[in-house]
């Protein structure tokens, strides 16, 4: 039996996720200003199909299996990740750090560190998603993270960055550990998903706790 975070993006628009969704039924996809991301319970013909006829310009899938994509579908980009699931039931020791939660009013403010570090798409209300935290510095925003995905009991960590001038300082690690102390007190279980090659930050998250489930391929894809 499929595991729900082999389809994490369906799983939320039909659990916690139903209010940001812009379907009711069928293929499910995020309200366009807050998340460029779309999931079917079924990658068939017939679903891309109905998927095809809903959506506009692109969006990105999340499925652990090779797709077929079809012919009306241009495939822009595939990317290859790792999923990660924090399965402990207590906070991941490290320093308090002094974190704030982000705004409405931080926006540009996120959006300008996201085009620098590139961790994901990130778009002008993906704030209400929820948890969005960060660390400044000299009023400058150095680190965030926030949640995403929320299919049933699962939370995902995502949008994670620092600036590059601020590496090596334990912010990344401290962030991430605000996101799992909340995601932890909320009931739920924390997960993310990170580029196969990104070994700086799969050293960090192995380092927190979290362990590698699956393997999880992102597909960048546009009507033609």
């Amino acid at each position: 039996m499929a595991h729900l975070l082999d389809n994490p993006i369906y799983n939320a628009l039909i659990s916690n996720h139903t209010q940001f969704s812009g379907a009711i039924e069928g293929p499910m996809f995020y309200q366009r200003d807050i998340a460029a991301f779309a999931g079917m319970q079924t990658y068939d013909e017939r679903s891309f199909a109905k998927l095809y006829q809903q959506l506009p310009e692109f969006f990105v899938l999340f499925h652990p299996a090779e797709l077929n994509i079809p012919q009306q579908f241009k495939l822009t980009r595939k990317l290859e990740m790792r999923q990660f699931v924090y399965d402990h039931s207590f906070l991941p020791k490290g320093d308090d750090l002094p974190i704030v939660d982000l705004k409405q009013d931080d926006v540009p403010k996120m959006i300008e560190l996201v085009n620098l570090t590139q961790p994901g798409p990130f778009l002008i209300n993906t704030i209400a998603l929820g948890n969005y935290t960060g660390i400044f510095k000299d009023d400058k925003l150095v680190a965030m993270a926030g949640h995403r995905f929320h299919p049933f009991n699962y939370v995902e960590v995502s949008a994670v960055c620092c600036h590059p001038d601020h590496l090596g300082k334990g912010y990344a690690h401290a962030i991430i550990r605000e996101q799992i102390k909340r995601i932890l007190a909320s009931g739920n279980i924390p997960f993310l998903h990170v580029k196969k090659d990104n070994y700086g930050a799969i050293k960090l998250y192995e380092k927190l706790g979290f362990k590698e489930r699956t393997k999880m391929n992102a597909y960048v894809i546009e009507k033609i």
